[in-house]
């Protein structure tokens, strides 16, 4: 009936403008609701017929309603199979540290330091100090061919300690790559897994440059890698040798990560590191070696087993050509920016 009368005037039918007929729908289609009993459409993006009376198109009313318009984010907040893929600053981080930050967690950060990466080890002691889930109860886990690498020992502040594991010496990058994931495994199999209820592996040359907290904790974590962020899953430099028990099909993969930060809980992080291991060492048996290292065969895990929680490149970012921009930058990688510069500039940089 109110409807009739808006449509109506007492001298009879009148033109209605565009902005009249569009209010008529709206109110044929509440009383629709009212008498079937039928719930609403949740979203613009659900198939509603109304939507194609109202003039809407791909989630947006046309011209007439332009200012009601859907937003698309260009930061994701959610991958594909719902987990979430987290920027420091955005609402949910926000929410999980101020849910998360009062309760005690026990949260240890593991890094190898071998050889030359010792110089290292302080400046990124001293960054985690600052940025690093201040407040929490942290262990720095050291594996270190050098039991004087930390002396005198850094100081750290409360409910901070740090602990030398004994590694043995590495020496080049061909042996390192076949033996840090089997000493992380034999870290965290051993005392490490009794000791902290979550354990994050990092490249010791990095640099903590902004706040890292609560936001970052779950099951499986991985971080996306800064350069092939927005690229293209064809670009994605997964291993294509077939004999390699790291090798990913054409068809398989939804992101590339980074091995310079990564984590989850003990548990998760046992098998990660085992398996991942055993990978590694399948391919020696045989010779070879995945092109990307240990990031390769940690890619081919995180397909296997989709990480709980994807840290945005914020977590993992150096400077390059190829690098995406981010809002804010939370862990650089020193050893990678000076992969990115030129002769010249590593020179320069003491690289």
């Amino acid at each position: 009936m109110a409807l009739f009368l808006f449509c109506k005037s007492p001298a009879g039918p009148v033109r209605m403008n565009r902005i009249q007929l569009l209010l008529c729908c709206f109110l044929l289609s509440l009383i629709i609701y009212f008498f079937n009993g039928r719930r609403a459409a949740a979203s613009l993006e659900s198939a509603h017929p109304l939507s194609q009376v109202l003039g809407m198109k791909d989630g947006m009313i046309l011209k007439d309603m332009s200012s009601m318009k859907t937003v698309d984010s260009k930061t994701p907040q959610e991958t594909s199979w719902g987990a979430p893929m987290v920027w420091g600053d955005s609402h949910n981080s926000v929410w999980r540290r101020a849910k998360l930050s009062e309760r005690g967690i026990r949260i240890g950060l593991l890094a190898l330091v071998v050889g030359t990466y010792a110089r290292f080890v302080r400046h990124f002691l001293y960054s985690a100090e600052n940025h690093f889930l201040p407040g929490q109860m942290v262990t720095y886990y050291i594996l270190t061919d050098n039991p004087r690498t930390l002396d005198p020992p850094v100081e750290l502040g409360p409910g901070r300690q740090m602990k030398m594991l004994p590694a043995a010496e590495l020496p080049g990058w061909d042996r390192l790559a076949y033996r840090r994931m089997v000493l992380f495994a034999e870290a965290i199999w051993g005392s490490i897994g009794k000791e902290v209820d979550y354990i994050f592996c990092a490249d010791i040359d990095q640099e903590f440059v902004g706040p890292v907290g609560e936001e970052i904790l779950g099951d499986l974590v991985a971080t996306l890698h800064p350069e092939f962020f927005e690229m293209p899953r064809n670009n994605f430099p997964y291993e294509d040798q077939e004999e390699s028990s790291a090798c990913v099909e054409e068809d398989e993969g939804d992101y590339y990560y980074t091995s310079e930060f990564y984590g989850g809980v003990v548990s998760q992080m046992r098998r990660l590191a085992r398996e991942c291991s055993l990978l590694i060492l399948q391919d020696q048996a045989n010779n070879m070696m995945a092109k990307g290292l240990e990031e390769s065969y940690l890619n081919r895990y995180l397909i296997d087993h989709r990480p709980t929680c994807v840290l945005s490149p914020e977590y993992s970012w150096w400077d390059s050509p190829l690098t995406a921009h981010v809002p804010k930058k939370r862990l650089v990688s020193l050893g990678r920016q000076c992969e990115a510069y030129d002769i010249e500039k590593r020179e320069l940089q003491r690289c």
